[in-house]
Formats: structure tokens, C-alpha cells, sequence
């Protein structure tokens, strides 16, 4: 019988590092308590030329207490949509050693109704959260001047 050769390239692998750097104490962390505590702090992060112009998809990343631990861009698409990657998000859910989130995106139509897609992809979201036994606690649909919360809704 052959003795079976092993190449050694096939085992270089890169090596992972999780990291977590903060510089703000957690007591002075903004605490999301209602849905209106998500916007207004939402309309501080967001872009105010781009709010009317392209669709975005942030995440408020929540420590155990709902103390904001950081705010991530998941993504940045054109008027009408934008690609939003359950595994991105999950990957800083992680790195930040998140207990929970607030799913966050803008209607540059200025509509706040959720479309079917803004269903799909928070029950997509809230599924794959529930095996890392992290909590999708709202779901907020910004506009310039408004917002809609599917918590507030009952639609969570």
C-alpha cells in the first residue's frame, strides 16, 4: 500500500484574531430604550446629503444593558435597494461581543411603509440570530423626517 504523501501548502491557513477596542466607558454608551431612541441617535450617524439619495442598511450593535457598543454600515446600495448580508452583520455581531441589535435602513422615496424585501430580510436576520442567542429587538425604517418601527408595529 501507498503511503499517502502530504503537501504542506495545503495546511497554511491564516490566523484569526477577535478583537475588541473600545475607547468609551460603558456608562457613557447611549442607552436604546424606545424606538425613538433609535432614531434620534440614527439621525446623528447618518449621512444627512445621502439620506434622500441612496439606501443604506446599518446596524446598532447593544451590549447586555442596551448600551450602544458601535454603529456598522452593513451596506450601501442606490435608490431603490441594497444588499443586505446576514453573515456580515453576524461577523460584527461577534466581533463586537453584541447581546443584540437594532436593524436600521433608509426609504430615500421618503415612504416609510416596509416593502416585502424589508420583511424577508428581517425574519432572515432574527432566524440566524437565534443561533448565536443574540435578540433582533427592532427593525427601524428612516427617512429625513421620520421613521417607522416594526417593534412599535407589532411586526417583530
Amino acid at each position: 500500500m501507498e503511503k499517502e504523501i502530504i503537501n504542506p501548502e495545503w495546511y497554511q491557513v491564516a490566523e484569526l484574531e477577535l478583537v475588541y477596542k473600545t475607547k468609551v466607558k460603558a456608562s457613557q454608551r447611549p442607552k436604546i430604550s424606545r424606538p425613538e431612541d433609535s432614531f434620534a441617535l440614527l439621525r446623528q450617524v447618518w449621512n444627512a446629503e445621502k439620506i434622500e439619495m441612496v439606501e443604506e442598511f446599518k446596524v446598532l450593535l447593544l451590549n447586555r444593558a442596551n448600551r450602544v457598543l458601535g454603529v456598522f454600515q452593513v451596506s450601501l446600495g442606490g435608490v431603490a435597494g441594497t444588499v443586505v448580508d446576514p453573515g456580515i452583520i453576524l461577523a460584527a455581531a461577534v466581533k463586537a461581543n453584541a447581546s443584540s441589535m437594532i436593524l436600521a435602513h433608509n426609504h430615500p422615496s421618503g415612504n416609510l411603509q416596509p416593502s416585502r424585501q424589508d420583511e424577508e430580510v428581517t425574519r432572515k436576520i432574527i432566524g440566524a440570530t437565534q443561533f448565536l442567542n443574540m435578540k433582533v429587538h427592532d427593525h427601524v425604517i428612516i427617512t429625513a423626517e421620520d421613521f417607522f418601527s416594526f417593534a412599535k408595529e407589532g411586526l417583530l
